[in-house]
């Protein structure tokens, strides 16, 4: 299809067009129609929210919620600790634009009518208060960021997929081709902003970009197909961070109360062989969990208790929690696991040489682990990873469980190489004039380790990423 056919269509005159309807691209559009400039949103699937109602809560440092608590901590000493933790290999500019522009963001957020239930540390190896929980979670966003966009007469347009950025040498961007259900149509646009998500569900694009891949990897966000990534690509955008998933492991494949059992601290963590292989209180930090995981056997991990710990699970509740608080009980563990015995994904037994026949290891190998560590809890010592004695729970009360984890990931993270600006760069470091990426289909804001220390970065760079591109996409069209 020749661009001289696409100018022959009917053409649809916008100030900004957004490509994708999640919480990037909703942030992008509110802000940029609070600027009086006219933007429309067009969206894949038949709803917005993308993987945005998939979240939990956001990151935010120096919000006016947080000093109402007194709780502020110094934007700079988090951003010294995001360059830290990443070895300075993200972009220490975007780093900056999204923590000073976090706070604001909950600020703006509340003024629209959310409401934060809860601010308090989202890990217990995490010392400020930034993580900011808000009431119905990532969808009570969506749905306020929805109803604002309608309130500024935001179009929306649903179940249309962009196809082609349209670009002159003379004027950058000048729109974008995308199909609906029964038509083409050319939205003719000054400013683009790619909010289209990654490409958690093209397993070509996996195959050849992550290096850990295998046919078990497990994607828990939606399953996006990179095609804003591969739209900017064709035009010369620059990559960054091709590759980065936000891992999560190990993961259980089953219930939600398998899913949370399996990371809990107090389990132990064999892979095939049937060897202890970290320290399991690091799943209070799920991406590091993950990155042990990735050097195992296949990429698989077995997730071990005893009765006695699944009582404790059942009376006492969670220790660390996952989508459950702490203390949350697990009633209904019981036919929980006898679910995933049936379905072959757990293993319930009066004996350990029978589950490691059943993981395919060697029984003695499994049996000197279990006496080892059982050893290692009756001195309060852990010799091997100096795993915290408050965790140490021996297993010698059967029946025994093992749950069978994969690496599993929320999403992937970068493609498109941008400044602090959110405007995209092409292979010379230079913005392509109207172009700009927000949320997880941007790179340059996370390493190859998501950076728990600001818990809620994906969610916050998310909302915060859409705005600052949203603000200066606006000034663009405004001639600013």
């Amino acid at each position: 299809m020749s661009d001289d056919w696409t100018r022959k269509q009917a053409s649809l005159p916008y100030d900004v067009v957004v490509i994708g309807g999640g919480g990037s691209g909703l942030a992008a559009a509110v802000t940029a129609a609070e600027r009086g400039v006219k933007v429309v949103v067009i969206e894949k699937r038949r709803t917005a929210g993308g993987d945005t109602a998939l979240a939990g809560g956001l990151f935010g440092a120096d919000s006016s919620a947080l000093k109402r608590l007194r709780a502020e901590v110094r934007k700079d000493d988090l951003i010294k600790a995001a360059m830290s933790y990443s070895h300075w290999k993200t972009d220490p500019r975007i780093i900056r634009a999204f923590v000073y522009k976090s706070g604001d963001t909950i600020d703006w957020l509340e003024k629209m009518g959310v409401v934060f239930e809860d601010i308090n540390q989202f890990l217990p190896l995490q010392g400020p208060r930034i993580f900011h929980l808000p009431a119905g979670m990532g969808t009570g966003v969506v749905k306020i960021l929805v109803r604002k966009c309608q309130e500024l007469n935001v179009k929306l347009i649903y179940e249309t997929a962009a196809k082609r950025i349209l670009t002159s040498k003379e004027d950058g961007v000048t729109g974008v081709l995308a199909t609906g259900k029964e038509k083409e149509v050319t939205i003719a646009a000054r400013n683009m902003i790619i909010a289209s998500g990654g490409y958690a569900g093209n397993k070509d694009l996996l195959k050849k970009y992550y290096p850990h891949y295998t046919e078990d990897l497990c994607g828990i966000g939606l399953p996006h197909m990179g095609d804003g990534l591969l739209m900017a690509m064709d035009i010369g955008a620059a990559t960054e961070g091709l590759g980065t998933l936000l891992l999560r492991g190990p993961y259980f494949q089953g219930a939600m109360d398998g899913v949370h059992v399996a990371m809990e601290p107090n389990t132990i963590w064999v892979n095939k062989r049937g060897e202890r292989f970290v320290d399991e209180t690091t799943g209070f930090n799920w991406p590091e969990a993950a990155n042990a995981l990735n050097r195992q056997p296949g990429k698989i991990c077995y997730s071990l208790f005893d009765d006695r710990i699944k009582q404790s699970f059942i009376k006492s509740g969670l220790i660390k929690g996952y989508r459950e608080p702490p203390l949350t009980k697990m009633s209904e563990l019981g036919k929980v696991l006898q679910a995933g015995a049936d379905r072959g994904r757990v293993r319930i037994s009066e004996s350990w040489e029978e589950i490691a026949a059943w993981m395919g290891g060697n029984p003695g190998i499994l049996k000197n682990t279990i006496e080892e560590f059982n050893a290692f809890c009756d001195k309060g010592y852990d010799e091997h990873f100096f795993k915290d004695r408050r965790f140490l729970m021996p297993l010698r009360t059967p029946p025994y469980y093992a749950l069978k984890c994969y690496q599993g990931f929320l999403g992937t993270i970068g493609g498109i190489k941008i400044n602090h600006r959110m405007e995209i760069l092409n292979h010379q470091d230079d913005p392509i004039p109207g172009l700009y990426a927000a949320g997880s289909v941007a790179g340059g804001w996370e390493s190859d380790t998501y950076c728990l220390q600001l818990s809620g970065s994906a969610f916050g760079f998310a909302l915060n990423s859409g705005r600052i591109a949203g603000e200066n996409a606006a000034d663009r069209s405004a001639g600013k």
